[in-house]
């Protein structure tokens, strides 16, 4: 791995913990409630784009150092397990067990669910998305 990839790797990083940053003010704000919507936008959303990084990378529509940029830059940075992980353990301290099931679950599952529906759109051009 070049110095030139590894330098991209951490600036794509960046750029992903500012949109994630964004994007969770932008939806938090209007939207305070029940589970932190925020979080889990930017993890289900994130899981989809790893997904499709993932099958554009396997199928060659996306060069190697690309995909890890993408991948583990860009998406490392911009996903946060931790912070999904203390936010339903916050909720469980509050009590708030329903939500802290929905959080907790609730991201995780659909999480899953986006990030093969990444992979399956990333195949589909190429006949391995399936039928």
């Amino acid at each position: 791995m070049s110095v030139l990839v590894v330098l991209a790797l951490g600036i794509a990083g960046g750029m992903g913990a500012v949109a994630r940053f964004v994007l969770d003010g932008v939806i938090r704000a209007p939207l305070r409630g029940v589970v932190p919507i925020g979080t889990m936008t930017v993890n289900i959303t994130g899981s989809f784009l790893l997904g499709l990084v993932a099958a554009f990378g396997m199928t060659g529509v996306l060069p190697s150092e690309w995909t890890s940029i993408c991948g583990v830059g860009f998406l490392g940075g911009y996903t946060t397990f931790s912070t999904a992980s203390s936010e339903t353990v916050r909720l469980l301290q509050a009590k708030r067990i329903g939500a802290a099931v929905l959080s907790g679950a609730g991201t995780a599952l659909a999480s899953f669910g986006a990030a093969a529906l990444g992979l399956w759109v990333g195949f589909f051009p190429t006949g391995l998305g399936g039928s």
